[in-house]
């Protein structure tokens, strides 16, 4: 969904009300939060990645060893998610229009995070990769299969969240929508917040805007499952140290989150 689309509606639902400036603070706190958080995770990121990089070029580790590492790496990955929907709760739209990305990641951009498909582009690169750092130049070709099969499946369900997103614009484009934001700005301009027929516009604008929040919550939690969906099932088809590797250069890729 365009950002442009999103911002326009929900700016001026806000102006026609009361809430704007309530909405505002509640945006900034939630921002505010989720960056302190988001530089933590990032330190604890690199920290992880050192520890795999690490285990790429040693050939001491046993299968449990490397398995732990998976795992470490994954439940950090895991906790980005539960902290993101929990914040989502509190104001999706920070989501929407991260100020905690880079231009180029901005570039590569997919509802709220990193498209899932593009992990499938990483894998081929891995494997063509000559120099030192992670590969994955041993896939058999029964995993190379499985992976071109999970990347048409994933495919599918990407085309599906664009489905819905197109709802979600049909929606926001409702003549229903349009008028009553008219109306409640009507009032605004006129001075009538008190009256009753204001009060109930107010009351109508504010469903709405709910509505609203929830179908671009639903939007991002959908796409965000579709890509923990991707991870696992790469991380499903790959051994441990293939695992080690694949996580090591997707952790490079600062936007894969």
């Amino acid at each position: 969904m365009s950002k442009r689309v999103v911002f326009g509606f929900h700016k001026r639902f806000k102006l026609s009300t009361n809430h704007g400036a309530e909405d505002i603070m509640r945006n900034q706190v939630v921002e505010e939060k989720f960056v302190e958080f988001c530089k933590k995770w990032v330190t604890q990121l690199d920290e992880n990645l050192q520890l795999l990089l690490r285990a790429s070029r040693e050939q001491s580790l046993n299968e449990a060893e490397q398995q732990a590492l998976v795992s470490r790496m994954t439940t950090h990955i895991k906790e980005y998610y539960t902290v993101k929907w929990a914040m989502a709760r509190e104001d999706v739209l920070v989501f929407y229009n991260p100020v905690w990305i880079s231009t180029l990641e901005s570039g590569c951009f997919w509802y709220t995070g990193w498209k899932p498909s593009s992990v499938f582009q990483l894998v081929e690169s891995i494997k063509k990769k000559r120099e030192v750092g992670p590969r994955l130049d041993d896939l058999t070709e029964l995993q190379a299969k499985k992976i071109d099969e999970l990347r048409l499946r994933i495919r599918l369900e990407e085309e599906k969240v664009d489905r819905d997103t197109e709802r979600q614009q049909v929606t926001l484009a409702d003549r229903k929508m349009m008028e009553l934001s008219r109306l409640a700005a009507r009032f605004r301009r006129e001075g009538d917040s008190t009256s009753a027929g204001s009060k109930h516009v107010d009351g109508l604008v504010g469903i709405a805007l709910k509505s609203l929040m929830n179908g671009l919550e639903k939007v991002m939690k959908t796409a965000d499952c579709v890509r923990l969906k991707t991870m696992k099932g790469i991380l499903d088809n790959l051994n441990s140290k293939q695992s080690i590797e694949f996580l090591a250069a997707n952790s490079m890729q600062l936007g894969n989150v």
